[in-house]
C-alpha cells in the first residue's frame, strides 16, 4: 500500500513546476501558457521518514527502502471542463483512482505569469475546480442510474442502490460534493462509491502557493485560502513552487539551513505527505535486517495479519505470530538481540493492532 496524491489546479497556478519540484523529477514541462502539461504525469518519491536512517546506523543494511507515495500531475483545468472545455476533462479519470487531491492555488502576484481568469483571486478558483469536479460527478452518476433503471426491474437489490444514487445525484444537483452526502454509511453508497470513486468524495488538501517573500508570513490569499479550507473540512499547506525546486539536490542539512533562513521548518513536500498520512489514517511500521531496512505503509488500526499482507499475501494467509520491537526500544538498546535480551521484543498473535513505528518480523506458514 503506497499514498496516491492527484493533483489538480487551473493553467498557470504553479502546478507543474510544484510536481517538478515534489518528485526531484523535471518530467513535467513548467512553461507560462495554459495546457502545457498534455498529459498526466506520474511519479513516485520516497517518503521522508528520518528514523529509516536511525534503525540503519544500528542495522547497517545493504540498502534502505522508504515507503512511497505516487504524485500524478493532471492537466491544467478550467471553467468548463466537465463538458469538454480545454483538456482537463480527459484528464478527470486519472485522478479516480488517488487517495486524494493536492489542490494548487496561486496566492500571488506576478505580471509575468498570465492567469487563465485575468484576475488573482484564489477562493474564485478553487470553486471554479470544486465545481468541475462535482459536475464530473454528477455525469459518472447519471450514467450509473440509467444502468440501474434498466437492472433495476431483474436484477434483486438494484432498486434500493438506485433509490440511493438518485438521492445523491438530488444532493449533487444543489451544488454540494459527495462527501456531505447524509447516507455514506449505507451498503448501497459504499458500492457506488466503490465502482465510480467520486472526487468529491475525496480528501482534499489545498497548496498556497507564494512568491519568494511570502513564506515567512501569510498574506490576505493564503489566509482566505486557510479560511476556506477549516470551513470546508480540508488542509490548507503553504509552499513556494519556485523555492521548492531550488531545493531539488540538495544535502538534507543544507536544505535544513536554506529553509531556516526563509522562516520554514519544513519543506512543501514533507508537510504534503505528513498531512496526508494524517488525513487518511496512514502509519508505518519496519522490517530491519542486514539486506534491508524498509519502511511500510498500512492504515492505522490494522491488525498484524492485515500489516504482513503488505509485505506478500501469503504471510496474512499463513500468519502464525508476529515478533515486535518499538522503536524507541530498538533505538534505546541498539538492536534487536540487546532488545530481546532487555525484554523488550514482544510475541504478538492476530489480534494484536500494529503501532506506528513497530519494528517487526513475521512468522507464518504456508
Amino acid at each position: 500500500m503506497g499514498l496516491s496524491i492527484g493533483i489538480v489546479g487551473l493553467p498557470n497556478v504553479g502546478k507543474s513546476t510544484t510536481f517538478n519540484a515534489l518528485t526531484k523529477a523535471q518530467n513535467a514541462e513548467a512553461a507560462n501558457y495554459p495546457f502545457c502539461t498534455i498529459e498526466p504525469n506520474k511519479a513516485v518519491v520516497p517518503v521522508p521518514d528520518s528514523r529509516l536512517d536511525e534503525l540503519a546506523k544500528i542495522v547497517n543494511p545493504q540498502k534502505i527502502q522508504h515507503s512511497v507515495v505516487e504524485f500524478v500531475d493532471i492537466a491544467g483545468l478550467v471553467r468548463g471542463a466537465s463538458k469538454g472545455e480545454g483538456l482537463g476533462n480527459q484528464f478527470l479519470a486519472n485522478i479516480k483512482e488517488a487517495d486524494m487531491i493536492l489542490h494548487i492555488v496561486r496566492c500571488f502576484e506576478d505580471s509575468n505569469i498570465t492567469h487563465v481568469e485575468g484576475r488573482i483571486d484564489p477562493i474564485s478558483d478553487i470553486e471554479i475546480i470544486e465545481l468541475e469536479l462535482l459536475f464530473a460527478d454528477m455525469a459518472s452518476l447519471n450514467k450509473r442510474i440509467e444502468k440501474l433503471q434498466k437492472e433495476s426491474k431483474a436484477q434483486k437489490g438494484a432498486n434500493a442502490q438506485l433509490s440511493i444514487a438518485q438521492e445523491l445525484l438530488a444532493h449533487l444537483e444543489s451544488n454540494k460534493p459527495v462527501k456531505t452526502f447524509a447516507k455514506k454509511e449505507s451498503e448501497e453508497f459504499i458500492t457506488l462509491n466503490r465502482e465510480l470513486r467520486f472526487l468529491t468524495n475525496k480528501e482534499v488538501m489545498y497548496g498556497a502557493n507564494v512568491s519568494e517573500d511570502g513564506l515567512e508570513s501569510d498574506n490576505e490569499y493564503v489566509k482566505k485560502v486557510r479560511e476556506y479550507a477549516e470551513k470546508n473540512g480540508g488542509i490548507a499547506i503553504k509552499l513556494c513552487a519556485k523555492i521548492e525546486e531550488e531545493m531539488v539536490g540538495m544535502e538534507d542539512s543544507e536544505r535544513a539551513e536554506f529553509l531556516a533562513s526563509l522562516g520554514a521548518s519544513e519543506s512543501g513536500l514533507e508537510q504534503i505527505i505528513r498531512e496526508g498520512f494524517s488525513r487518511l489514517g496512514l502509519i508505518s511500521y519496519f522490517t530491519a535486517g542486514v539486506k534491508e531496512v524498509r519502511a511500510w505503509t498500512i492504515r492505522k488500526g490494522d491488525l498484524a495479519p492485515k500489516a504482513a499482507s503488505v509485505i506478500h499475501k501469503d504471510f496474512e494467509k499463513g500468519f502464525i505470530r508476529a515478533e515486535c520491537i518499538s522503536y524507541d526500544d530498538f533505538i534505546k538498546y541498539g538492536g534487536e538481540a540487546k532488545a530481546k535480551e532487555a525484554g523488550a521484543m514482544r510475541i504478538e498473535g492476530k489480534e494484536y493492532i500494529v503501532q506506528d513505528g513497530d519494528i517487526m518480523h513475521f512468522r507464518f506458514n504456508v
